[in-house]
């Protein structure tokens, strides 16, 4: 199973790729852009919960493709730049195993425990 969803989050992260090549942005933004969403980790510095909820919301693909489409909606690019990394970074994290978190603590997410 594992594999399989390795193999989905691989073809959303070409699907990303893909919705960045669309937008009327130089390809080193998305290279910069990228590891962007991981700013969301600082919660961490106030605790597991903050932690866990503050990277949550910068890895939840739900809100990545909203701002998306309220990007396309609005006829803002910017929006739909923000909404395009950040789908295309929480499929790459996912890609290699690293989940939404659980308040539990860092390691612990919905794809399991990471370093196991």
């Amino acid at each position: 199973m594992k594999n399989t969803i390795k193999v989905e989050e691989m073809a959303m992260l070409v699907l990303g790729i893909y919705l960045f090549s669309l937008l009327n942005y130089q390809w080193w933004w998305f290279l910069l852009l990228i590891l962007t969403p991981d700013f969301g980790m600082i919660g961490y510095l106030f605790g597991n919960k903050i932690g866990a909820i503050s990277y949550n919301v910068f890895h939840h693909k739900g809100i990545a493709v909203a701002i998306y489409l309220i990007g396309i909606y609005l006829a803002i690019p910017l929006w739909q730049l923000v909404g395009v990394i950040l789908f295309s970074h929480a499929a790459m994290d996912r890609v290699f195993g690293y989940g939404l978190k659980y308040e539990k603590g860092f390691k612990y997410t919905h794809l399991g425990e990471i370093g196991k």
